[in-house]
């Protein structure tokens, strides 16, 4: 298990980052994804442990509010030293009938930091994430409420999920301008089936040194190599009944396809070559990987032992390839000349 840099912080996360959203499920969208109880989440989370993840990530609308409980309960069933882990959890998503029950406000951040310390029974998480952009709340009420958290140690690096670049680089912007603390990781969907983020998110990323943690690394099962057109949908699949994140089939198919073939040759499943893959990319922190099974888990962490070539990465990356579209086939197209400049000593 290899350690990385969060974003421009001085923490430091395994590469692997076990989910909880499989925790307590018992109705909805919850009990579809998973409906692992405290006795089952213990063993999970002792093996991620075990295996070198130091880093849990959850939510307070999971289970709606079952996996944070469950989360900090085995936390202290295994006497684990608080110290030795990072916990990560989230904001945003509606948890009361209210109309401030819900969003980034500064009253809806401040609540809903005491609830998630109360159920995962800590004095401060490591990471707080804003769940999601709210449309009604201004970004400097949002960046200000963020700061008063941080400023009374309730948590000690913040970032964003499912956010657009221009509004990480708004919230970036006032941040600077404020002299606040800045995001240190957007948490976002990407997959090889699914890299529409390399278009705008990752660079801006990249220019802003914030760090990417990356949620359904497996396309919601999609990867795990038990489908193609001719495979039908395993029975008690999450993807009978919850059908997310959306999945163009016709580019995916042919990629399970090639990943199959090289999961044959290495003699390990197509899931830890999906995995192998986001773990070569140089802009992603940290994946994160979910699971209902002790069986499920032990395959994704062993993706970590998973070497792909040279050879391998460019097969993988041409039948991936986004399609292309303005302005960035303008932008590489104008830009060569400068960027050939900058690999090679300029001589007139």
């Amino acid at each position: 298990m290899r350690y990385k840099r969060l974003g421009q912080s001085g923490l430091f996360v395994s590469e692997l980052c076990l989910g909880t959203m499989t925790f307590g499920g018992s109705e909805g969208i919850w009990g579809q994804i998973g409906s692992l109880q405290q006795k089952e989440a213990d063993a999970l989370i002792g093996r991620s442990l075990e295996a070198g993840i130091n880093f849990i990530d959850t939510a307070d609308v999971y289970a709606h509010g079952l996996a944070e409980k469950m989360t900090g309960q085995a936390l202290k069933n295994l006497r684990v030293k608080r110290e030795e882990v990072v916990v990560a959890t989230k904001v945003f998503s509606e948890m009361g009938p209210g109309p401030n029950d819900r969003g980034a406000s500064r009253g809806h951040i401040l609540d809903g930091i005491k609830a998630s310390l109360k159920r995962l029974q800590l004095d401060y998480v490591d990471l707080y994430q804003i769940h999601g952009f709210d449309p009604a709340t201004p970004l400097e009420e949002a960046v200000r409420a963020l700061e008063t958290l941080l400023q009374q140690g309730l948590v000690r690096y913040v970032g964003v999920s499912n956010w657009a670049a221009w509004q990480i680089m708004k919230g970036l912007g006032i941040a600077d301008r404020l002299g606040m603390t800045r995001f240190a990781s957007l948490q976002a969907y990407y997959t090889i089936a699914g890299r529409d983020l390399e278009r705008e998110i990752v660079p801006m990323l990249n220019s802003e040194g914030v760090g990417l943690l990356v949620w359904s690394p497996l396309a919601g099962g999609l990867l795990s190599g038990k489908y193609g057109p001719k495979q039908q949908t395993e029975a008690g699949s999450r993807r009978t009944t919850f059908d997310f994140p959306p999945v163009e089939l016709e580019r995916a198919y042919p990629i399970i396809d090639l990943m199959r073939t090289m999961a044959e040759e290495k003699g390990c499943s197509v899931a830890r070559i999906a995995l192998a893959w986001l773990l070569h990319q140089s802009h992603v922190t940290s994946v994160i990987i979910g699971a209902k099974r002790r069986d499920q888990l032990d395959d994704n962490l062993a993706a970590v032992d998973v070497q792909l070539s040279a050879s391998e990465l460019e097969a993988l990356a041409e039948i991936s390839e986004l399609p292309r579209e303005y302005p960035g086939w303008m932008l590489e197209r104008q830009g060569e000349y400068r960027r050939r400049q900058l690999r090679e000593e300029y001589r007139d």
